[in-house]
């Protein structure tokens, strides 16, 4: 067998095996995994970037409280250190913010996340209405992933079947890339797993509890951390896009040991394709990859 022969052979068969300038066969290193690496979004997903910027801290006012500039200079700093994935939500009024921030930018390597209200009438009622006013306040054509925001209880696939099917002809219309939703509560989340229209799940996850889904969703009850997680790995296992939330427990998470005890457990759990950090300064956005890509290595 000639020389190329065999590197073709070994690479097809392997694909982790190297040809030493000897002719000794050793081990090729993985990949360098890092925070900024495109991954796919579940088990057949289209990719993503594994850390995304979110502007929905304190309902947004995190971000919208630097201002124009300032919160433009944070998108532009998080795109230069290679984030390309961008969370936003009518209710947090970020639309406009992150048009403005991002423009100029290509949009074919842009992830944009957008939430729709179910508390809202034309939510419920006019969805595919309120998707278009969503593409022109983000100035785009269509929008990546579109969930349903926040649903509390364990109907939500009834009572909100219209949203649900509003949103699946928009994905066949291209409209959108991928929908599914938040929860808030174990009871909305367990539903969840079960429901196979949920392409995406926003699942909120730390090891402390802070923010995570406990008995009804209430903002301060204690979260229910093996119960949630569960489920959570139950919808990965079932190929579904899993993106955490709520890592630094919603910017509560001042000690920096604490920070880096979640960001460990969520890039190590083993169920989590991706995660949303709400950032408002370009020193968090360092400190979360340095982070990240630590978890990764270890």
């Amino acid at each position: 067998m000639d020389r190329r022969t065999f590197l073709g052979r070994t690479a097809a068969v392997t694909g982790a095996a190297l040809l030493t300038a000897n002719g000794a066969v050793e081990a090729a290193k993985p990949r360098k995994r890092t925070a900024t690496d495109l991954v796919p979004l579940g088990r057949n997903g289209p990719k993503i970037c594994r850390l995304g910027m979110g502007t929905g801290s304190n309902n947004g006012w995190d971000q919208k409280n630097l201002g124009r500039e300032d919160f433009n200079r944070v998108v532009r700093h998080a795109y230069d250190r290679g984030i390309t994935y961008f969370d936003t939500a009518d209710a947090y009024g970020t639309h406009g913010w992150i048009k403005d921030a991002v423009k100029g930018l290509p949009r074919e390597k842009l992830w944009i996340q957008t939430k729709m209200e179910w508390r809202s009438a034309d939510g419920r009622d006019k969805p595919l209405e309120v998707l278009d006013r969503f593409r022109k306040e983000l100035g785009v054509d269509y929008v990546d992933s579109l969930l349903i925001h926040c649903a509390t209880n364990d109907t939500w696939h009834t009572d909100l079947r219209h949203m649900m099917d509003a949103f699946a002809e928009a994905k066949d219309k291209k409209l959108i890339r991928a929908h599914g939703i938040s929860c808030h509560g174990l009871p909305a989340l367990r539903r969840s797993t079960t429901i196979d229209w949920v392409d995406v799940q926003l699942a909120r996850i730390n090891p402390q509890g802070r923010h995570v889904d406990g008995v009804d969703g209430s903002w301060g009850e204690p979260g229910n951390v093996p119960d949630a997680m569960r489920e959570i790995k139950a919808m990965h296992d079932k190929g579904r896009g899993i993106i955490g939330m709520k890592l630094i427990g919603n910017g509560d998470f001042k000690n920096p040991d604490d920070r880096e005890r979640s960001i460990q457990y969520a890039m190590k759990c083993g169920f989590v394709d991706a995660a949303v950090i709400g950032f408002s300064s370009t020193a968090q956005i360092d400190e979360a990859i340095e982070r990240i890509d630590r978890a990764l290595a270890g």
